[in-house]
């Protein structure tokens, strides 16, 4: 017999698993249906695989596992071995099903423009079934957290812009046409608005509240691995009568699973609740606009 907390682990294992599976399939279709015949570069490291793919004509699959493997290897300490062993069977399913079962799929070979838009909405809905389940498909998401944990005084969010950007940008020279990098472009537009949807919406975030014993260390590590400040608050339980920490945190859906693992790597006692928040105005989030009054002279 098994007992509660092995049925609970079994569980979340076969939800993790169903989630790797339809988000892969979701991704493939966006990668191979869409994408690689409408001959443009997406943003990441799947960009780049398109390129290899359609200059040598080296498989999708393999190639983004290939490209993905340094990135493993150096944000090993950052992201830590949990999340980076749900990114590794992420990978590992999703190159089976790009390479095995993709090729004996239909594509589409009509308008590039429509293969773009849908290119993007498959592979953000993918994107969001991994990141929901605490994992990820890898690829520049290691190398920009690692670097803000080098760099913390640099945006995770610029740092990727710029670097899918370079990715995109080396299609007009694979592709030999500017319609690769407009098309990327707009493929990556849409990959990030429809993750943002399904995640948590427009304008919208998460609001974590943790209560620890460990503040500042939690609240330093949330810190190393998402670049996000925390708000620490004494507080005391009103069973136990101690004295607790209790941290007030705000970032995206899908920064809340890394962030959770963070905790629970810290204090695997802490008491963690997540809200959603219509809207985050502040540094990280949306900017208030100040609206300037202008005096009138009689």
């Amino acid at each position: 017999m098994l007992s509660k907390l092995e049925k609970k682990a079994a569980k979340k294992f076969i939800l993790d698993l169903l989630a790797d599976i339809a988000g892969s399939f979701l991704y493939a279709i966006g990668v191979y249906t869409f994408a690689k015949m409408a001959n443009f570069a997406l943003g990441g490291l799947s960009g780049l695989a398109l390129m290899i793919n359609y200059l040598w004509g080296l498989p999708i699959g393999i190639m983004t596992f290939i490209l993905n493997i340094p990135f493993v290897i150096i944000s090993y300490r950052v992201v830590g071995k949990e999340f980076l062993l749900k990114t590794a069977r992420t990978m590992i399913i999703s190159t089976f099903v790009l390479d095995v079962i993709f090729p004996f799929t239909p594509t589409y070979t009509g308008s590039p423009l429509m293969a773009a838009l849908y290119s993007g909405i498959f592979m953000g809905s993918g994107m969001a079934l991994f990141f929901m389940r605490g994992s990820s498909s890898g690829g520049i998401d290691l190398l920009t957290m690692t670097i803000n944990v080098l760099k913390p005084h640099l945006s995770i969010g610029a740092m990727t812009m710029v670097v899918d950007l370079f990715i995109i940008m080396l299609g007009w020279s694979a592709f030999g046409s500017i319609d690769a990098v407009l098309y990327g472009l707009l493929a990556t537009f849409v990959t990030s608005l429809v993750l943002d949807k399904i995640m948590y919406g427009m304008g919208a975030g998460t609001l974590i509240i943790v209560i620890t014993v460990k503040g500042e260390t939690v609240a330093k590590r949330i810190s190393e691995i998402t670049g996000r400040g925390s708000t620490i608050m004494n507080g005391v339980g009103s069973y136990t009568l101690q004295n607790k920490d209790v941290l007030l945190c705000a970032c995206s859906v899908s920064q809340s699973y890394i962030v959770n693992n963070a905790i629970h790597e810290v204090d695997s006692n802490a008491f963690i609740m997540f809200t959603e928040t219509s809207q985050v105005f502040g540094e990280g989030f949306k900017q208030i606009k100040k609206v300037q009054k202008r005096q009138l002279n009689d």
